[in-house]
């Protein structure tokens, strides 16, 4: 909306010309979300405690967590606001992708949302039941991956993928394409969930993919980068950026609340729609398969999981002494502070090594 504005006085104030800039609208959108997460968290927090929305925490988890009982949680609900405002405000709302982005973001926070709702009302860490999470979970993606097999076929997207480290493997999936989607988008959201275990955990790591996403949605979008890296070009990528950065000021601002010891959680709200925001931007900017470095933290929680749970089904021991992963360092002698610090410098390690893949193809 302001970007409309701006631009339309660009003529009278030549000053004003800089809206048609992507960097600038995206610094903007940045500092724009950070103002609104820093402005009204506090407002956020109250407004919670009255309404007595805390976290309940699991039964099984670690002993060092019981005081965090009661703490506001559905802090997420604070980090899309601030994330999808600035959007609006400095995006190309002509911009089809930014739509599929914001859909998508909103079709998974409102799963979240509902999980959240019903673990309030019973008092209790279950929420909704897992079959029916999934299959919502399967259905909001299906929805996204149709849509995008529709923009393909309207030669405004491609089904093809590319492969980091590999210059000419790049496969087109076709309709097999929407269930690659799908398995996308499941799995970042769930990952991303599995994460927000520890206070600030989650939304640190997430700031950092999200700022890598950033970077990688600008030169996809730009014609020397994208033909210099041998990527993918799709120009209408690039507004994408400006969605990027304002996950990024979001995150940051919601941290300031959220970290060690943490004023409020984001609950599933947050974490299932912040997973769908960074899976959804992969996908679009065609660096999906690139994720699994960018998001390496989220990989390795995903896949602790796995191996825990199958280790004991199959020969009745644990491999780790819980998980996700980040707990089972806690039991074994790492501070919370220790365990986030020590996470985040792994996920900034992960992020530029992904930035150095596209040109070490």
């Amino acid at each position: 909306m302001l970007y409309y504005l701006l631009y339309r006085l660009h003529t009278q104030i030549s000053a004003l010309n800089v809206a048609r800039y992507i960097t600038f609208r995206t610094a903007a959108a940045s500092l724009s979300a950070l103002f609104i997460s820093l402005v009204f968290g506090p407002w956020m927090i109250r407004k919670l405690r009255e309404f007595q929305i805390g976290q309940v925490i699991r039964q099984d988890g670690p002993a060092s967590h019981k005081p965090k009982a009661g703490t506001p949680t559905m802090g997420g609900l604070l980090i899309l606001t601030a994330a999808i405002v600035p959007t609006l405000l400095w995006a190309d709302l002509t911009n089809v992708d930014i739509w599929i982005a914001i859909g998508s973001t909103l079709a998974f926070g409102a799963i979240g949302f509902t999980d959240d709702f019903l673990k309030i009302v019973r008092q209790s860490h279950h929420g909704l039941r897992p079959r029916y999470k999934m299959g919502l979970q399967i259905l909001a993606a299906l929805a996204v991956g149709v849509v995008l097999l529709v923009l393909a076929n309207s030669s405004l997207y491609s089904t093809r993928l590319i492969f980091p480290f590999f210059k000419r493997l790049i496969p087109d999936l076709g309709w097999g394409y929407v269930a690659f989607a799908v398995l996308v988008l499941v799995a970042v959201s769930n990952t991303v969930n599995l994460t927000d275990g520890l206070d600030g955990l989650a939304i640190s790591t997430f700031a950092i993919a999200a700022a890598a996403y950033t970077a990688l949605a600008y030169v996809t979008g730009h014609k020397f980068f994208a033909e210099y890296l041998l990527l993918v070009r799709f120009p209408p990528a690039a507004e994408l950026t400006i969605f990027c950065g304002s996950l990024v000021g979001a995150s940051l601002g919601f941290l300031w609340y959220n970290s060690y010891p943490a004023d409020i959680f984001m609950g599933d709200v947050g974490s299932l729609a912040l997973g769908a925001a960074l899976g959804t931007v992969a996908i679009l900017i065609k660096q999906e398969l690139l994720l699994i470095v960018v998001g390496g933290i989220y990989v390795l929680e995903g896949l602790s999981v796995i191996v825990q749970v199958a280790s004991f089904k199959m020969t009745g021991t644990r491999v780790l002494k819980m998980a996700p992963l980040h707990h089972h360092f806690e039991l074994s002698g790492w501070s919370e502070p220790k365990v986030i610090t020590r996470f985040v410098i792994v996920a900034i390690i992960f992020a530029l090594f992904s930035l150095t893949t596209l040109k070490l193809r």
